[in-house]
C-alpha cells in the first residue's frame, strides 16, 4: 500500500478544519460503534449537513484508536463511473500496469490488508459506489468501508447512519444553554474568524436562537451566515434571514425542508452578490476541482466581467466564502463546495451561458496541454508534472466536452497527444486508453491527429500486457501514419514495437527498431522521443551482446538527462544501465546506479521503477554473498510489484536470472529462513523499504516490534496472556468482541507471531528482560 495512506490520503480539503470542527461526538460514537460491528457504514444526509467533515472525524478517530491505515478517496470530481475504480487504485499507490480488470488489481492488492477506506461523495455514482463496495467488502474480509452519499448505496450488510443538523437551541433557553448548543458554537467559531472582535452577549440570545433556527442546524449554511457578522449585528442578521425565508414559508404550513432552506440561504447569499461576482460565481462552476487566477481570468471574463476586473471579482467572492482559497507550491487556488457549485451550474443553466463557458474551459486547458508540451524539458519538468495533477479533474472535463462532436474531438486529439508523457509518468493507462477510444469514434475519419493518439493506447496497453489491444493499436497507428505521411508518428510507432521487442527479449529486433525511431525523432527535433528512446537502445545494444557500445549509449543518456535537469527519463536511464550490468557487467555499477535512482524517487514518485530498482538490488545481493539481504530485497520488490499490479518476469530477460538468484538465496539460507526473510521484506512500507536499500536503515528485529503496538494493543496483550478468551477479553474492557478479533490480529502481525501463546511469552520476557 502507498506511504501515506495512514496519514488519510486523498482527503482534498484543509485538514485543519478537522481540529476546529465542532460538535459530532455523538455521532463519531455511533459511526465508530457500527465500523466495528459492520463492514461497510454510508453516512447519509442532505448538501450541506457536514458528511465529509464528519467522515475524516471518524476516520482519524479509528486510526488513533486502531492504528489500522485509512484512505480517504475525494468523489466529488469525478464525472465518469468507469474511472472510479482507477481512481480509487491511484489513491492506494497502486498501479495500472495490468489487463486484469482494475477491480481485481485492487482486491487483489487489499486482501490482506487492514483498511478503513473511505469513499466521499458518492451520491452521483451511487451504482458504481455500491458494486465497488460490495466487491471489496466480499473480497477483503479485514477491510471496511466508509461512505458518505445523499441516499444510501442500498448494499446488503450496510449500517446507514443519518447525519442530523447541529443541535439548535429552543425559544427561551437561558445564555448558557444557548452558547452550548452545536449550531451556536459553530456559528461562534466562524463568526470569530471572520470578525476577530466578535463577541456574544445575553442580548443576543433571542436573535441567535432565531437565526440557528431558520438554518436548521445545517454547518454549511451555518458558515454561510457567520460571514456577515462582519457588517451586520445579529439581530440585524436574523431579521434579513426571516424575510428572505419568508417565501419559503409563505402559502404551506411548518418550515421549509432543509434541501430548500440550503437552497434558500445560498440564495441569500447570491442575492448579496454584486452582477460580476454572481457571473463569476455562474462561469467558475464549469471548473472541477479546483482552479488558479489565470484559468478563471480566461474562462469566467466578458461581458459585464473584464479580465482586469477577475481578480478583484474572486477576492469579493473569497470574502463572501463562496470560493475558498488553497495554497499549492508555487501559486494559490480557489474552489467552490459542491453544494455552492451546484447552485452556480443552476445559475448558468438558467442563463444558457453553459456550452459557451465549457468551450472557453476546454480553450483554456487545450491551450495549457500545448504549453506543457513545448515547455516540459525546457523548464520545471516536475513542477509541469505536479501542475496536471492538480489540473486532472479540469482535464477530465475538457477531454468531456471534446467527445460532443467530430469538430472538437481533434482538439482533445491533440491534447491527448500533447499531454502524453502525463499518463505515462502517472502509469494513468486505463484511463489514456479510455479517453483515446472515445475521442477516437467522436472523430471523423481522415484526421491526421489520430495516429499519435492511436500508438499511445497502443504503448499502454503494452505496459499493461493486453497484447490484442496493442498490436491493434499499433498497427492501426502504423496505416494511419503512412495515408497521411506522418514520419514523427510512424517513428513512435517503431518505438513502440521496438519497446514489445525488448520486453519478448528479442534483442535484434529492438535495436534495430529503436535505432531506426531514434532517426527519426532526430530528423523532427522531439528530444523528449530521443531521450526515450536512447536509454532503452542502449539496454537493447548491450544485451543483444555489444556491451561496450551499449555500455556508451547509456552513459550517454544519462549524462544528457543531467546536462538538462530532466528526472524522469534520468531514473530510467539510470535503471537501463543498472539492468544491464547487473545481467551482464559489473554487479558494483549496478548497485551505485540503483541508489541514485532510489534517491530521485521522492521527487518523481514512480513506484514501478522502484519495483525494478528493488528487484535488480536483490540479485546483486544474491550474487555477493549477502542472501539474507537479497532475501529481504526480493520481499520488498514483490510488495512494490504487487501494488504495481505487474511482474518483472513479464521481461523475459529476468526470467532465468531471477530464478537463478531466488535458487541461491534458497540454499544458503534454507526455505523457512528464506521465506522468513522475504516475509519481513514484504512486510515494509515502500518508504521504509527504500531506505533498507539505500543502508540507511537496519530491518529492526522481530522482538523490536513491539515498539509498535498502540496502548489498547498492550493491554490487551497482557489479557491475552491471563488466558482469556476474545469474548472474556471483550466483556472484561467493555468493547467489542470484533474489536477484539482485529486487536489480536493487529498483535500477531505486528510481533511476527502465529498464536496466542507466542504472544504471551512475548509478555513474559517484556516484563522480565534479563
Amino acid at each position: 500500500m502507498a506511504d501515506g495512506v495512514g496519514s488519510l490520503s486523498g482527503w482534498s480539503g484543509d485538514p485543519t478544519e478537522v481540529t476546529s470542527y465542532v460538535g459530532r461526538d455523538v455521532e463519531t460514537g455511533e459511526a465508530r460503534r457500527l465500523l466495528e460491528v459492520s463492514s461497510l457504514v454510508t453516512l447519509t444526509g442532505p448538501g450541506g449537513v457536514g458528511k465529509t467533515r464528519l467522515a475524516w472525524r471518524i476516520a482519524a478517530a479509528h486510526r488513533e484508536a486502531t492504528a489500522d491505515e485509512v484512505a480517504f478517496v475525494s468523489l466529488a470530481e469525478l464525472r465518469e463511473p468507469a474511472l472510479l475504480v482507477p481512481t480509487v487504485a491511484n489513491v492506494l499507490g497502486f498501479g495500472d500496469r495490468s489487463a486484469k480488470p482494475a477491480i481485481e488489481v485492487v482486491v487483489e492488492a487489499l486482501r490482506a490488508s487492514r483498511l478503513l477506506l473511505v469513499l466521499d461523495n458518492c451520491e452521483h455514482l451511487v451504482d458504481s459506489c455500491a458494486w465497488f463496495a460490495d466487491t471489496i467488502v466480499r473480497e477483503c474480509p479485514q477491510v471496511t468501508v466508509l461512505a458518505t452519499s445523499r441516499q444510501s448505496l442500498g448494499v446488503a450488510g450496510e449500517r446507514v447512519l443519518p447525519v442530523p443538523p447541529l443541535a439548535v437551541p429552543e425559544q427561551g433557553d437561558s445564555f448558557e444553554r444557548v452558547v452550548s448548543d452545536e449550531s451556536v458554537r459553530l456559528f461562534v467559531d466562524r463568526a470569530t474568524a471572520v470578525a476577530p472582535s466578535f463577541r456574544l452577549t445575553e442580548d443576543d440570545v433571542e436573535p441567535l436562537i432565531r437565526l440557528c433556527r431558520r438554518l436548521d442546524g445545517l454547518p454549511l449554511a451555518i458558515e454561510l451566515a457567520a460571514v456577515r457578522a462582519r457588517a451586520l449585528s445579529l439581530r440585524q442578521l436574523a431579521d434579513r434571514l426571516d424575510r428572505q425565508f419568508s417565501v419559503l414559508t409563505k402559502d404551506r404550513r411548518g418550515r421549509p425542508e432543509r434541501h430548500e432552506t440550503m437552497r434558500a440561504l445560498i440564495d441569500w447569499s447570491h442575492d448579496l452578490c454584486t452582477g460580476p461576482e454572481r457571473l463569476l460565481w455562474a462561469r467558475a462552476s464549469v471548473f472541477s476541482g479546483s482552479f488558479d487566477l489565470d484559468a478563471a481570468e480566461q474562462v469566467c471574463s466578458g461581458g459585464e466581467l473584464p479580465s482586469e476586473r477577475v481578480l478583484e471579482v474572486v477576492d469579493g467572492l473569497l470574502d463572501k466564502s463562496i470560493l475558498l482559497r488553497e495554497e499549492y507550491p508555487g501559486g494559490v487556488r480557489y474552489r467552490m463546495l459542491e453544494s455552492v457549485r451546484e447552485y452556480g451550474v443552476d445559475r448558468l443553466s438558467e442563463t444558457g451561458g453553459t456550452a459557451e463557458r465549457r468551450k472557453r474551459h476546454r480553450d483554456w486547458f487545450a491551450e495549457l496541454s500545448g504549453r506543457y508540451a513545448a515547455e516540459w524539458l525546457e523548464t520545471d519538468q516536475l513542477g509541469w508534472i505536479g501542475r496536471l495533477r492538480r489540473e486532472h479533474a479540469n482535464l477530465r472535463v475538457a477531454l468531456d466536452f471534446c467527445t460532443g462532436g467530430p469538430e472538437d474531438a481533434v482538439i482533445g486529439l491533440r491534447m491527448l497527444r500533447d499531454v502524453k508523457e502525463f499518463w505515462i509518468v502517472r502509469g494513468l493507462n486505463t484511463e489514456g486508453r479510455m479517453w483515446v477510444r472515445r475521442l477516437d469514434e467522436a472523430a471523423a475519419a481522415d484526421v491526421p491527429e489520430r495516429a499519435h493518439v492511436l500508438w499511445l493506447s497502443g504503448f499502454l496497453a503494452l505496459v499493461q500486457g493486453d497484447m490484442p489491444a496493442y498490436r491493434c493499436m499499433v498497427d492501426r497507428a502504423a496505416v494511419e501514419a503512412e495515408a497521411v505521411g506522418d514520419e514523427l508518428a510512424a517513428a513512435y510507432v517503431l518505438h513502440v514495437r521496438a519497446y514489445a521487442a525488448l520486453i519478448g527479449n528479442d534483442m535484434p529486433q529492438a535495436s534495430r527498431l529503436f535505432g531506426t525511431a531514434i532517426d527519426l525523432f532526430r530528423a523532427h527535433g522531439d528530444e523528449g522521443a530521443d531521450l526515450w528512446a536512447s536509454y532503452n537502445h542502449g539496454l537493447a545494444i548491450w544485451l543483444d551482446g555489444d556491451i561496450d557500445r551499449g555500455r556508451a549509449v547509456l552513459a550517454e543518456s544519462v549524462e544528457r538527462c543531467e546536462r538538462r535537469g530532466e528526472v524522469f527519463w534520468r531514473g530510467w536511464a539510470l535503471w537501463s544501465r543498472a539492468a544491464a550490468e547487473y545481467l551482464q557487467g559489473d554487479l558494483s555499477v549496478a548497485s551505485r546506479c540503483c541508489e541514485q535512482i532510489l534517491r530521485l524517487h521522492p521527487r518523481v514518485d514512480d513506484r514501478v521503477v522502484v519495483g525494478f530498482t528493488l528487484t535488480v538490488l536483490a540479485g546483486c545481493a544474491a550474487r555477493t554473498g549477502r542472501p539474507n539481504r537479497a532475501a529481504i530485497l526480493q520481499g520488498a520488490a514483490m510488495n512494490v510489484w504487487r501494488t504495481v499490479g505487474a511482474w518483472p518476469t513479464r521481461y523475459e530477460a529476468f526470467t532465468e536470472p531471477l530464478q537463478a538468484d531466488t535458487d541461491a538465496v534458497t540454499a544458503a539460507l534454507g526455505w523457512e529462513v528464506a521465506i522468513k526473510e522475504f516475509a519481513d521484506g514484504a512486510a515494509m512500507p515502500t518508504g521504509d523499504a527504500i531506505a533498507y536499500a539505500l543502508e540507511e536503515r537496519s530491518l529492526a528485529p522481530r522482538k523490536q516490534a513491539a515498539q509498535v503496538l498502540t496502548k489498547r494493543e498492550t493491554e490487551i496483550a497482557h489479557v491475552v496472556a491471563e488466558g482469556l478468551t476474545n469474548q472474556e477479553i471483550a466483556d472484561r474492557l467493555g468493547i467489542a468482541r470484533r474489536t477484539v478479533d482485529t486487536h489480536i490480529d493487529h498483535i500477531l502481525t505486528k510481533l511476527g507471531y502465529s498464536n496466542r501463546v507466542q504472544v504471551a511469552t512475548w509478555v513474559t520476557r517484556s516484563a522480565d528482560p534479563a
